[in-house]
């Protein structure tokens, strides 16, 4: 069963180590829509919030601040409550 991690105290030496900054930015308004993650992908969360439902796991919220990573194979809704914001990169 896919998983998501949620990592909420990423440094931001950690951050840069990792490029975040330069890796793509997603942003979608106040939304709900179902999701199928074909790779695994990392994300870190600029602004606003969101909960996830899926895998089999009690929902998640997530929020700026965040290090987010969604496993390979992960069917998912994302119900965005606050406007987001995120890099991602697919791994």
């Amino acid at each position: 069963m896919a998983r998501i991690e949620v990592r909420s105290d990423m440094t931001e030496q950690e951050r840069i180590e990792k490029r975040v900054p330069h890796w793509p930015v997603w942003e979608k308004g106040v939304s709900v829509f179902p999701w199928f993650y074909e790779f695994e992908e990392n994300c870190y969360i600029v602004e606003g919030e969101a909960i996830v439902m899926g895998g089999g796991m009690e929902p998640i919220t997530i929020k700026a601040g965040d290090f987010v990573t969604f496993e390979e194979g992960l069917t998912c809704r994302w119900e965005i409550t606050q406007p987001l914001k995120k890099h991602y990169q697919l791994g």
